[in-house]
């Protein structure tokens, strides 16, 4: 990035990009500001970090500087006869502004799934929007530019994204080191990083990889894995399929308040499976800690009381009935109480004008309280009415 292109001259940056990006700023002081330019023989030239982020035309200067996006058909990439490619595009843009056109072309392939929450189906995206995103703000910004045959890439499958840059992360970060999950900061490109951090693309203290863990665990998915392809590239993959079941994340929301770590979860919900208990070796096996951190983590859930040892010294562990999450009378229940009260029954008609919703939803409303014994159904069709019952009184 702080090399300079033979030929390279102000004339080869655009800018009234510059000056629309930072308008309080007239462009040679930002150029020099971030140290995207020099001055020999009396006249200012311009770095590659620069011609990368606010050139008139970036792939001049590095052909593969853009994104390629492809859509697969189902869980492998398919050849020959077999090709099952959906969709396929290239992104093309000053570094400066890629990165939101990237996401903008890329949003409407994350798709939304209806989960039931509070009586109501509600949207959810298969992945989190900030994971997602990260992942290809990390992969532009950190990628190996001096390696110019090949692009980020993002390839999305039925069920996993897997975000790829040309590069192994810079020595000492680690690819081990960054599936645990550390807060590790070193920057490859800093002034790419520098000016994208100023944009608000990135933040430059080292929480974004932890950030990224906490936001697919606590959505109940699998942790991200970074990997290296053929010894030469770094990936990202993202997969969309939940870790637990619906009934085992209702279970693990009574530890909500403890403030437990992904590896606590997983461990928890192992144990329910397991008749509520587990040993230390089967908790380095499942989470990848070795003995000490397994042990320092047993210990966290002792002191917060959540698991205790069947015997005094022993290895062997016991998660005892988790607190009952307290059930209190549902909101939409609530909001229909003064028509209750006022009417001995109540329609579908009268459900939709108290909450504001479509026929449809009223009926999944309707539906769901009948199912918890808020309401009971009478009649049927579209004579159908609902009635409070009398034990929630």
């Amino acid at each position: 990035e702080r090399s300079f292109p033979a030929g390279a001259t102000l004339d080869d940056l655009d800018l009234d990009l510059i000056k629309r990006l930072w308008s309080d700023r007239s462009p040679e002081d930002v150029l020099r500001r971030y140290r995207l330019i020099e001055g020999r023989n009396g006249h200012s030239i311009p770095n590659l970090a620069a011609l990368l982020l606010l050139g008139k035309d970036p792939m001049r200067w590095h052909p593969r500087c853009g994104v390629d996006f492809v859509r697969w058909n189902g869980t492998e990439r398919r050849y020959g006869a077999e090709l099952n490619v959906d969709k396929r595009f290239r992104i093309e843009a000053p570094l400066a502004t890629l990165i939101e056109e990237v996401r903008n072309a890329i949003r409407p392939f994350i798709r939304e799934r209806q989960q039931l929450h509070d009586l109501f189906f509600t949207e959810r995206l298969e992945y989190p929007t900030f994971v997602w995103q990260e992942a290809i703000v990390n992969a532009v910004a950190h990628r190996s530019y001096a390696i110019q045959g090949a692009s980020t890439e993002v390839w999305m499958f039925d069920e996993r994204i897997e975000i790829r840059s040309p590069g192994l992360p810079p020595e000492p970060i680690t690819i081990d080191a960054l599936n645990q999950r550390k807060p590790l900061h070193l920057s490859r490109n800093p002034l790419l990083v520098h000016v994208l951090t100023d944009l608000g693309y990135m933040r430059e203290l080292g929480e974004g990889i932890p950030r990224m863990f906490n936001e697919m665990e606590q959505q109940g998915f699998y942790p991200p894995r970074f990997e290296s392809v053929g010894g030469m590239n770094f990936e990202v993959v993202l997969r969309n399929q939940p870790v637990y079941g619906r009934e085992t994340m209702e279970w693990l929301r009574r530890f909500d308040a403890h403030d437990l770590s992904g590896d606590q979860k997983r461990l928890l919900a192992y144990a329910h499976a397991h008749s509520n208990r587990f040993t230390s070796r089967e908790y380095q096996k499942l989470s990848g800690l070795d003995l000490y951190g397994a042990s320092n983590s047993i210990k966290d859930l002792i002191r917060k009381s959540i698991v205790h040892a069947l015997e005094k010294g022993g290895r062997i562990y016991e998660v005892p009935d988790a607190p009952q999450m307290e059930v209190g009378m549902p909101d939409e229940m609530e909001q229909l109480l003064p028509l209750l009260q006022a009417k001995a029954s109540i329609s579908n008609e009268d459900i939709r004008g108290a909450l504001g919703v479509s026929r449809a939803s009223a009926t999944r409303v309707a539906n769901e309280l009948v199912r918890t014994d808020w309401l009971e159904r009478q009649g049927t069709g579209r004579w159908t009415r609902y009635r409070r019952i009398d034990a929630h009184s």
